[in-house]
């Protein structure tokens, strides 16, 4: 379980405590404060904060640009004109603190994104749990052969359950030598910044991640689409949730345009306008790369 009797105990007593406020509070957030969301086998996510809402993009927009603004009749026709015209600062004005429960492997390409403020579990000063990422069987993946970072067909029968039980052996075997390389019982016990290095990959970890709302979208614009890889993705999930819930405007306006729109390059839109004049339209007179060509498919669908 990816929360104990004791996490959700002190959650409970986190969320019975209310205050009056002056600040700018979303009734949707409020809803999420501190409870935590399940995400793959022992992970979650959950807020611990944020600041702003949909009236706090709007309000900076209108500092902003001042009388420029004024022609649009309501805040989401502003939004909407924002997101459209790719106008961040107003957006940079929302910020949310998440706790997040995660494999390394995932912690490690989600850190990527430097736009962030984290601090991360100390392995260094604490005892990792013994917990580890396992994949279900439907998401057990061949190499795919023809993206060098991505996955192909489901690994099926015994090459399946082969590397199933390899994972799961693994994972046990080198999280009992940690244990007795920092055993205290009858020798000295090996430092844990120095046992943590037999520890694999697919062992959890957690960390605070505090983002303004424009670098959170960038975040989920690249990890929530179809060909992020699965583990990352179920957490951009998780979290466009959330962001639904907080920012709704902003969310359905970044839904529109970013999750579901596309960028096209100047030979794409030629050839848009040439299928459009009745013309064929091959990958050999497109002036584009086979690459090219495949994801413009992909696009039109």
């Amino acid at each position: 379980m990816p929360i104990s009797p004791e996490q959700q105990a002190e959650i409970d007593a986190l969320r019975s405590q209310t205050r009056p406020t002056l600040r700018a509070v979303s009734d949707g957030m409020e809803a999420h404060l501190y409870t935590a969301h399940e995400v793959l086998n022992h992970g979650f996510i959950r807020v611990i904060d944020y600041m702003g809402d949909d009236a706090a993009i709007c309000q900076a927009a209108r500092v902003s640009y001042g009388k420029g603004t004024k022609s649009v009749q309501n805040d989401e026709g502003l939004i909407r004109y924002l997101m459209r015209h790719w106008h961040s600062t107003p957006f940079e004005m929302c910020e949310i603190k998440l706790h997040v429960k995660l494999p390394v492997f995932v912690a490690r390409q989600w850190i990527r994104h430097r736009t962030a403020n984290v601090n991360e579990y100390s392995a260094r000063y604490s005892i990792l749990d013994r917990e580890f990422y396992i994949p279900a069987p439907e998401h057990v993946n061949a190499q795919s052969v023809v993206n060098n970072q991505g996955r192909g067909g489901v690994l099926e029968g015994e090459e399946a359950a082969r590397v199933l039980e390899i994972l799961k052996s693994d994972s046990t075997r080198a999280y009992d030598h940690y244990e007795q390389m920092i055993s205290q019982d009858g020798q000295d016990g090996l430092a844990r910044e120095l046992a943590r290095m037999n520890l694999p990959a697919n062992i959890y970890t957690q960390w605070y991640w505090k983002v303004d709302l424009h670098n959170l979208f960038h975040f989920l614009r690249l990890r929530a689409d179809e060909h992020a890889q699965y583990e990352i993705r179920v957490y951009a999930d998780a979290i466009c949730k959330v962001v639904a819930d907080w920012v709704p405007a902003a969310y359905r306006a970044f839904e529109d345009y970013r999750l579901g729109g596309a960028t096209l390059s100047g030979k794409a839109l030629e050839c848009i306008r040439r299928m459009l004049a009745g013309e064929e339209v091959t990958q050999e007179n497109s002036g584009m790369s086979k690459g090219e060509w495949r994801e413009f498919e992909g696009v039109l669908g």
